[in-house]
């Protein structure tokens, strides 16, 4: 068990889990949107979420080396840097619409992590503006670039896409502002420290249901698919958002609520 252990908190560590969560979300895109056997964007997908959440979390640990770096945290590097490596490849493989895409998310990443500007902390740091870097990201690394990819033109569909996938991550990430609500900075100004977790959770169920009223208006008449897969997805979501707590193990969220995108992917390939 206690090698099981340190090979599920290698794997969440070193964001290989998060990163899966990202392929299964652009995979989930390309099939709404009829989008067949082009995994480049995936795969980048994939490898960037690996290099740039290990980025994210341990950037500080190796600029200011301020403190011994362990075995894990030597694999988790010598993983981010094979998986750099995988990032440029699929990067090239890329149109030049894409590229442009996807320097611009990445130059939210880095606002995200550097302080640009002097004596003053990065964009994590800034008051309740987190969840919306990590949410506008998510939306243009998932649905923007796999459809500019696809050299899909911009349509209500697509923008609709985009604002029910930022919606879904805005929700995942109340989850997490909920089980941290103890340890998160009381200066980052996160939902629930600002309204209290019983709002949060109404919020975020407010927002669950906004996104599957957003459904019915897509100009391409969708099957029942695509709503039903919703319901399941948003309806798990729920279930996450009614249960959390302070006192969850770092696992609630870390491993289980971000399988959700991962299990109704394969239950879409499946099935």
């Amino acid at each position: 068990m206690v090698i099981l252990k340190k090979i599920l908190d290698f794997y969440i560590n070193s964001s290989l889990h998060v990163a899966l969560s990202a392929f299964a979300l652009v995979s989930m895109t390309q099939y709404f949107f009829g989008v067949e056997g082009d995994f480049s964007v995936a795969f980048f997908a994939f490898f960037g979420t690996v290099v740039g959440y290990n980025f994210v979390k341990y950037d500080a640990i190796a600029r200011l080396n301020k403190t011994e770096i362990k075995k894990e945290l030597k694999a988790i590097v010598f993983l981010s840097f094979i998986s750099l490596l995988a990032c440029f490849y699929f990067f090239f493989q890329l149109s030049w619409e894409s590229k442009l895409s996807a320097f611009t998310f990445f130059g939210l990443t880095l606002l995200y992590t550097l302080p640009f500007f002097p004596n003053k902390q990065n964009a994590r740091n800034w008051k309740g503006v987190k969840i919306y870097i990590v949410g506008i990201t998510w939306v243009g690394v998932t649905v923007i670039l796999p459809l500019v990819e696809a050299e899909i033109s911009y349509s209500m569909d697509m923008l609709l896409m985009a604002f029910q996938r930022f919606l879904l991550v805005f929700s995942i990430v109340l989850v997490f502002d909920i089980v941290d609500v103890k340890h998160d900075d009381i200066h980052l100004q996160t939902v629930p420290q600002k309204i209290g977790v019983k709002l949060t959770k109404k919020l975020g169920y407010l927002l669950l249901f906004l996104l599957l009223i957003l459904e019915f208006f897509y100009t391409n008449n969708h099957h029942f698919l695509p709503f039903f897969f919703k319901l399941l997805v948003c309806g798990t979501i729920a279930v996450f958002l009614f249960f959390a707590n302070e006192n969850r193990s770092r696992y609630y969220a870390s491993f289980w609520l971000e399988s959700v995108p991962i299990l109704w992917w394969l239950v879409l390939v499946v099935f």
